[in-house]
């Protein structure tokens, strides 16, 4: 009787994309605009994505190869999440001018700040070509075909469902993109990692960036002589505000879930990987820290470093918080089971389960290994680079540096299976006597660059035993517990799943590819008789301000206008009192990915940019949970509001696009 019950626990749980789950591809987005209309949505599928005309998807980049970014105006204008800007913003900041302490705004076009290596890409098309392959096709000449069809484009095939189905992406990739403004960190990150992955949050989590063309509005390596990029599609404004309720749409490129793997990938995140790398990153951070508070040159020095380290670090807290209060472990298991008892009459799913379980058993520790591996010895640099040296805190930050080589050594030593410990590193730690010892003699060569030869060795022999571990799993695709082995087991697993489940409605993985995921305007109880309101306001930033806290001492300039009330057109009224709205949350499915992606009204308006979940929401890369997990988004209202009355770059708005009030 428990067992049925857990069974039916499991069904309920799993069953159809109920509430807002999902993220779906925008070329079949008319198999859910039905279900998006009758939460509030007022426009076609045609207006999200179409090739035959301008739509949505061609106001939406893929930034900087990891982030989404959204155009604002029919000059290139561009916003994105501040922390998406962060390496462009750190690499321009000296001790002198600190733009990560005190904001960046430029006062004109020739102000803006070029960034290498800085690149968008606009999604041209999409298109499956599952049956193409199968004819015969090569993935490859799909690819060069693509991509010879214009200047700029770049293309690349994707699976879904585990290889059920197979996708053609089309880019268009532009190479000149400038750094127009960002507010300082006390607002752009405000909270730092206390408030990281929090609700309620008050960060003003953007920055902005306007994208250049050639003359002919072709892309273009960055040029003087480039002019401001006139898109086909850019985003109109909403300053109505938002209230629970509200429909919400978020257009952006998601970069990684799991939705589909067993129990036994469930365990072993949380309760062996996750466990192991936040205990790697609990010591590497408290280095830093520790560097960042001695002096003023290493906090520049380590912000981007620091930020890096410590936002994967919160999030898998959450994520095995969120996992173990949720019992997804025992649900997916109940859920297997039934799906398993389903399938032993039918011989092309019979025992694909089992099979999944055994794999998952044979390839645990080498891949742990591998992830070890990752957080420890390839945490470490080779060599320091020439520009690292020129950098005036690169001498002050050796004993930070040296601090964190013995850590990793030991923490490698201590967490690797012994079996898959690399050669080298056994017979260093032999010859010096510990790894803090061994790692304190390597570090000599490489700070002082008279000897790289002898770390070089052992990144080599780490190497090679990650080759081997590769070969193991049989599999170029090491991000997630995987192997060649499992990628065809599941393969047959999802068509399995989808023949059987027909109640689910099943949506592809993230993987980096554009998608749309609707939702509403929502808070949420987050304890017994604790309801946590979707909205706060700039009273609760300066609740929290404090100017002995580096992340928490805000900008003079934003005392005084809330000691004045002088809001101008941002104030509004709310709870009774006239503020500024600051951050939003919505039931909107995210991942990393969606950090800069626009959040979306009824009307396709842009009311907020996406940013972060709520800290239980982070098991939503394997379980959505649609009664807790929420994004956390910063208002449009409030990055307009910094804009004009914290930057005085007011003329930003002038070529910006708002729609009418109601």
């Amino acid at each position: 009787m428990k067992h049925t019950l857990l069974t039916l626990a499991a069904l309920l749980c799993l069953l159809p994309a109920a509430a807002d789950e999902g993220m779906w591809l925008p070329s079949l987005i008319s198999e859910r605009i039905d279900e998006m209309r009758a939460k509030g949505f007022r426009l076609t599928a045609e207006d999200i994505y179409s090739i035959n005309r301008a739509s949505m998807k061609d106001a939406v980049v893929l930034f900087d190869g990891g982030c989404t970014g959204e155009l604002v105006s029919a000059e290139g204008l561009l916003l994105t999440n501040h922390h998406c800007g962060y390496d462009a913003i750190q690499r321009h900041s000296t001790v002198e001018h600190d733009y990560l302490t005190h904001g960046f705004w430029a006062r004109s076009r020739a102000e803006e700040l070029p960034n290498e290596g800085l690149n968008v890409r606009f999604l041209v098309r999409m298109e499956e070509v599952t049956d193409r392959l199968a004819a015969g096709e090569t993935a490859e000449e799909l690819i060069r075909a693509a991509e010879a069809e214009g200047k700029g484009y770049r293309a690349s095939v994707e699976q879904m469902y585990y290889g059920n189905q197979q996708f053609l992406f089309v880019y268009r990739q532009f190479d000149d993109v400038r750094l127009v403004a960002a507010p300082p960190s006390s607002i752009g990150k405000f909270g730092g990692d206390t408030d990281n992955w929090i609700w309620p949050r008050h960060t003003g989590d953007f920055s902005v960036f306007r994208i250049y063309a050639s003359k002919e509005n072709e892309p273009a390596a960055y040029s003087p002589e480039n002019v401001p990029y006139r898109p086909e599609k850019f985003f109109t404004i909403s300053t109505r505000g938002v209230k629970e309720g509200d429909f919400t749409m978020i257009y952006g490129f998601p970069g990684n879930t799991q939705e589909y793997i067993l129990s036994d990938a469930v365990r072993y995140i949380a309760e062996r990987s996750d466990p192991a790398k936040i205990a790697i990153r609990d010591g590497r951070l408290e280095i830093i820290r520790r560097a960042q508070q001695s002096d003023p040159a290493l906090r520049i020095h380590y912000a981007s470093k620091q930020a890096s380290i410590a936002n994967a670090w919160k999030k898998w807290q959450g994520e095995v918080l969120g996992i173990t209060r949720r019992g997804t472990v025992a649900s997916k298991q109940a859920y297997e089971e039934a799906f398993d008892a389903w399938a032993q009459d039918k011989p092309e799913y019979a025992g694909v389960v089992g099979a999944l379980k055994a794999e998952y058993a044979r390839i645990m520790d080498p891949y742990f290994a591998r992830e070890i591996t990752a957080e420890t010895l390839y945490a470490l640099p080779a060599r320091y680079t020439d520009k690292e040296r020129a950098e005036e805190a690169f001498a002050r930050s050796e004993a930070a540096e040296r601090a964190q080589w013995e850590y990793l050594f030991g923490a490698y030593a201590r967490y690797c299976p012994e079996q898959y410990q690399v050669p080298e590193f056994l017979r260093g730690v032999a010859r010096c006597g510990s790894p803090e010892a061994y790692a304190a003699q390597l570090f000599e060569g490489v700070w002082s660059g008279a000897d790289t030869t002898s770390m070089a060795t052992l990144r080599g022999d780490a190497k090679r035993m990650l080759a081997h571990v590769t070969w193991l799993l049989g599999t170029k695709s090491l991000r997630n517990l995987t192997s060649s082995r499992l990628n065809e087991l599941y393969t047959t697993y999802i068509k399995g799943l989808r023949e059987w489940d027909r109640e689910r409605a099943f949506y592809p993985d993230a993987n980096l590819t554009l998608r749309v995921a609707y939702g509403s305007i929502a808070g949420y109880e987050y304890a017994d008789g604790e309801y946590h309101k979707p909205q706060t306001t700039l009273d609760g930033i300066i609740a929290k301000d404090d100017p002995e806290i580096y992340d928490y001492d805000i900008p003079q300039r934003l005392r005084d206008l809330y000691a004045s009330k002088e809001y101008g057109r941002w104030g509004t009224m709310i709870d009774g009192r006239r503020t500024v709205p600051v951050c939003f949350l919505a039931s909107n499915h995210t991942t990393g990915g969606n950090s800069g992606s626009p959040v979306l009204n009824a009307d396709g308006e842009l009311v907020g940019i996406n940013f972060d979940r709520t800290w239980r929401s982070t098991m939503s890369d394997i379980a959505f949970d649609p009664s807790i997990c929420r994004n956390i988004a910063v208002d449009i209202r409030y990055v307009l509001f910094v804009i004009d009355r914290v930057g005085d770059a007011g003329y930003l708005l002038d070529e910006m696009k708002f729609g009418r009030k109601r």
